[in-house]
């Protein structure tokens, strides 16, 4: 997934901010900016003047401009209702095949071996055995027809079907009352969701795509698909699942991007 500039930004910095500094920390300030945190025009000066910092220097924008960010992610889980639904579509609404998206280009993706891959699972469940494609494939089935919404600003309408999260873990006798769950994939990505996401209805492991078995490079053979979540929560080429009460950062939280990114 490769992340651009928004053409209209909300964020606007104050006269005599260090440009240096805030080109580095730009992540940041793209993401306040695509959220809409404050719903208005913020300067970094009016922040600067809430936390009693010298803009001038790198380390405080870092600290101003990751206090919003982690202030929007604790909006986003207060709000978050366990059983509100996303809207749904009909098939024939269906894009085909998904839009490919990742953090590197779609000539690199390196295909999986269905016949060795292996789910692994780890931390709070009581059942760590590993499953197989094959045994995931033989799960009851629900089918989501969901928005995939990209947080570069694009979307489209995707039919995925495959176990329920909330099912899966309840099988594995995972602890439901852990704060969440983090997830590896065999390209190096990693993500993690709270525990309400995952129990959500709209929160599945898909292993199908509008009826037919995921292929690459669109996360063969297992992905998170959740209707509930920007599209880079939403994990591919899934390889280990944990549950956990430490909280598992994550590729682009990293980076300073929001980590709830969801409704």
């Amino acid at each position: 997934m490769s992340i651009r500039t928004p053409t209209s930004s909300i964020f606007r910095p104050a006269k005599g901010v260090d440009q240096g500094a805030l080109k580095a920390n730009q992540s940041l300030v793209d993401d306040i900016n695509r959220r809409n945190v404050l719903r208005g025009a913020v300067s970094l000066g009016a922040l600067s003047m809430l936390t009693g910092c010298d803009v001038s220097e790198a380390d405080s924008v870092q600290s101003v401009l990751r206090a919003v960010s982690y202030w929007n992610d604790r909006v986003q889980a207060a709000i978050f209702r366990p059983g509100h639904l996303a809207p749904t579509y009909s098939e024939a609404q269906v894009v085909k095949p998904p839009r490919f998206n990742a953090y590197y280009d779609v000539e690199d993706v390196k295909p999986l071996d269905g016949a060795t891959w292996k789910l692994e699972l780890a931390g709070l469940i009581a059942d760590k055995r590993a499953w197989t494609a094959q045994q995931i494939y033989e799960l009851p089935e629900q089918e989501l027809i969901v928005k995939h919404i990209c947080v570069e600003g694009w979307d489209y309408i995707g039919q995925w079907s495959g176990v329920s999260l909330r099912k899966f873990l309840e099988r594995i006798g995972a602890d439901l009352t852990a704060k969440y769950i983090a997830f590896k994939c065999a390209d190096d990505y990693t993500e993690s969701i709270d525990m309400a996401t995952a129990l959500h209805p709209q929160t599945i492991l898909a292993t199908k795509y509008a009826k037919q078995t995921i292929a690459d490079p669109f996360g063969f053979p297992l992905r998170l698909r959740m209707g509930t979540k920007l599209g880079f929560k939403n994990a591919k080429w899934i390889t280990a699942i944990e549950v956990t009460n430490t909280f598992p950062d994550t590729f682009w939280h990293k980076q300073g991007f929001n980590w709830f990114a969801g409704i």
